[in-house]
């Protein structure tokens, strides 16, 4: 099973961009389909982007796509979001999140999260 480690949240201005990461350990990652999600205090987690095991794939939350990039590398066990023009309202801690069965944008198929890493975009 892997293990997930999410960075580079902080804090941006409204219209800046942020690239977050998550460093996967264990030689399995290659098998399993990757998603950010994220929650904005006091909200339920929401689905953000999803890609396939063989990166061969992407499935976006319909209002994000176009600004938000999802991609991975098998060989560096990592998989990244871009995010550009960035809003308020993207203010939420992200998280990414394995799934072994499948992909999809619901939560309940992911086991494997990392803790987590807070973006704020100030307005």
């Amino acid at each position: 099973q892997v293990q997930l480690v999410e960075s580079g949240g902080g804090l941006v201005q409204a219209g800046g961009s942020l690239r977050l990461s998550c460093a996967a350990s264990g030689r399995t990652f290659s098998t399993y389909a990757m998603g950010w999600f994220r929650q904005a205090q006091g909200k339920s987690r929401e689905f953000v982007a999803a890609v396939d095991s063989s990166a061969q794939k992407t499935y976006y939350h319909d209002l994000l796509r176009g600004r938000f990039t999802i991609s991975r590398d098998n060989s560096k066990n990592t998989v990244s979001l871009q995010m550009n023009s960035l809003k308020p309202e993207d203010t939420a801690v992200y998280y990414c999140a394995a799934d072994p069965t499948g992909w999809g944008n619901s939560e309940y198929l992911y086991n494997v999260w990392g803790q987590g890493t807070q973006v704020t975009v100030s307005s």
